[in-house]
Order: C-alpha cells, then sequence, then structure tokens
C-alpha cells in the first residue's frame, strides 16, 4: 500500500479520492480512491485539505481531493448579512455563496435561522466552507487557542468563495 506523506496543489492527478467535509480534516487515516485504490495518509500534523489540494504517494503519483456531495441547507433571507453574523457566531462552517449561505444540517440551527426569517431548504452539494480567519483553516470546533475578545465581538471574518 502507498502512503502519502505530504499535500500539494496539481492540476493534472492521477486519481481522485472524494471526500465529505468532516473527512477532509485528517491526519493518519487509510483512504480508498475513487477507482479502488487503497493508500495510507500519514501526515506530520493533522490537517484540512481542499479541493485544490493532492496527496503526494511515495512513488509520486498524485490523489486529488474531490469534495463529495452531502447534506447541507441552503440559508437565504432578505438580511443575509445579518443572519451570517448568527450562523459566525455559532462558530459554525459556512460557504458563502451569491444570495445564499450553506451549512452542514443542523436542526437547532434551522429552527434558530427560521426565527430570525431565514428561508432554510434542504439540499445535496459538495460543501467547501470558509476557512477561519486566523490561518487554521477550519472554523469548527470551537477553538479559543486564537486570540480574540473574550466576550465574542470579534468575530471571524469571510469573504466570497472564488468559485
Amino acid at each position: 500500500m502507498q502512503t502519502a506523506q505530504s499535500i500539494a496543489h496539481t492540476h493534472h492527478p492521477d486519481a481522485t479520492v472524494t471526500l465529505t467535509y468532516d473527512e477532509r480534516f485528517l491526519r493518519r487515516k487509510v483512504l480508498t480512491t475513487d477507482a479502488g485504490e487503497r493508500f495510507l495518509v500519514d501526515l506530520a500534523q493533522t490537517t484540512s485539505v481542499g479541493s485544490h489540494d493532492a496527496f503526494v504517494l511515495e512513488d509520486g503519483r498524485t490523489v486529488a481531493i474531490i469534495p463529495a456531495d452531502e447534506p447541507l441547507y441552503a440559508v437565504t433571507g432578505e438580511d443575509l448579512v445579518r443572519l451570517a453574523w448568527h450562523i459566525g457566531n455559532r462558530h459554525t462552517p459556512a460557504q458563502l455563496a451569491e444570495g445564499a449561505i450553506f451549512i452542514q444540517r443542523d436542526h437547532v440551527m434551522k429552527d434558530m435561522l427560521s426565527r430570525l426569517g431565514a428561508t432554510v431548504r434542504d439540499v445535496v452539494a459538495p460543501f467547501t466552507p470558509e476557512g477561519g480567519a486566523y490561518g487554521h483553516g477550519r472554523t469548527h470546533g470551537h477553538d479559543h487557542s486564537h486570540p480574540h475578545a473574550e466576550d465574542h465581538r470579534q468575530g471571524e471574518q469571510s469573504h466570497a468563495p472564488d468559485h
């Protein structure tokens, strides 16, 4: 079994592996390419890999990461900025698009957003949320190892995706 100990950007991968958002946060794990070849990912530290990344196998081949379709909510409403603030205040990963915010399905978030006047639709699509403003790549987990205000008023900023 081949081992991947590094990640690179590639435009011409030798293979692909389709992973959900949660599966794209890993350090050491056996994965299977979309063609059925198993390989071991053994990175130096836990890493968030994205759709522009590829695992580099010991023989030099690359395996590109493809975001998997997964169950999401499409959040829309008249005041998307306010809705985005409430989503971000709960440290919920969010994918921003023109006219909508996409989040992983969670009935508590759906209820809160509906009470705030949002329209929340079930969709199935690849989930590629914004990375954290502090350069950690992930915003989920509510990690407080980064510096920010005690009362959470100094929130993380997000920018629209480039796709």
